[in-house]
């Protein structure tokens, strides 16, 4: 994109946060967060996001930057977050490269719950504010909202366009959950293949830190055995792959779950595909998560015990 159609507020913040404005547009991305990639005058490569500042926004860069300096395949923060009018803003390096690993099979599902424990194992020993609220694809649990977390732009819509599985597998998995008496941990509750680069059988980049949840960690594990194929629009990952995530998760991490924690987590995949068909139906997306969802939820809810 031109230089001219970046928002008015962005050379100015460079110059003062980076100490140069923008010379050239490497990308440019407009989902929950804005985020442009940019070569600085004086020819550094910078990433900059900025988002509607909810509170939580300080407190997921943080956690991404001490995670950075422990080694983690992270982008490092170059900035804190600095307000941009209403807009929450920070910048971090440039990572580019490696691939996205595509399929759901359960071999890939092993590799992706390897990833995951790393990174909850890393996690644990962060230590900052909860970055609440959730965001809204993990906030099963906000008071008085009724089977969906309050979300202007999708209540907004026609909700006769929701299939009614779609809203009953909900519901159950969210009663299921809202039972668990377990410990909120750190985690990264958009664990998907889209958010993933790999390099051979190496995770190269974890990105999406904005997606830090405070949940329970079998909750967050749950999430990511349903949601870590999606590498476009949200699917479901087939049951077997999903087991196979959940056992070596547990595996990785050196402990097993549960019984309660192995229902939490079946509980909390089958809530975040419900959300996510949910959102689908209603812009009118891909219908594949839903059918997924469909053929899934009598065995999903079966073992959340829900």
């Amino acid at each position: 994109m031109p230089l001219d159609e970046l928002p008015h507020w962005l050379p100015a913040w460079c110059r003062d946060q980076l100490g140069g404005e923008p010379a050239g547009v490497l990308f440019r991305s407009e989902k929950v967060s804005m985020v442009f990639g940019l070569r600085l005058a004086g020819g550094r490569d910078v990433v900059v996001k900025a988002r509607a500042d909810d509170g939580r926004a300080a407190f997921c860069v943080a956690a991404q930057a001490r995670l950075a300096a422990r080694g983690f395949p992270c982008a490092r923060p170059l900035t804190p977050v600095v307000g941009a009018g209403a807009l929450a803003v920070h910048a971090e390096e440039y990572r580019p490269g490696g691939e996205v690993l595509h399929g759901d099979s359960p071999e890939t599902a092993v590799r992706c719950a390897q990833a995951f424990a790393r990174l909850m194992t890393e996690l644990a020993a962060v230590t900052v504010p909860p970055p609440l609220p959730n965001p809204p694809w993990v906030r099963w649990d906000e008071p008085g909202s009724g089977t969906w977390p309050a979300t202007g732009f999708l209540d907004d819509l026609d909700q006769s366009v929701v299939s009614g599985h779609i809203v009953e597998a909900a519901e159950r998995a969210r009663t299921r959950l809202l039972t668990a008496d377990l410990p909120c941990v750190l985690g990264h509750a958009d664990f998907e293949a889209q958010n993933l680069r790999w390099r051979g059988r190496q995770v190269w980049a974890v990105h999406d830190w904005d997606s830090l949840a405070w949940q329970p960690e079998a909750a967050l594990a749950g999430e990511a055995s349903g949601s870590f194929a999606s590498a476009g629009p949200p699917t479901l990952a087939p049951l077997d792959s999903s087991e196979a995530f959940l056992a070596a998760y547990q595996h990785f991490r050196g402990r097993l779950f549960t019984p309660e924690e192995l229902e939490i987590a079946w509980a909390a995949g089958v809530w975040m595909a419900a959300y996510n068909a949910r959102e689908m139906a209603l812009c009118g997306g891909s219908p594949a998560g839903g059918d997924a969802l469909r053929a899934q939820a009598a065995e999903r809810l079966r073992r959340a015990n829900a």
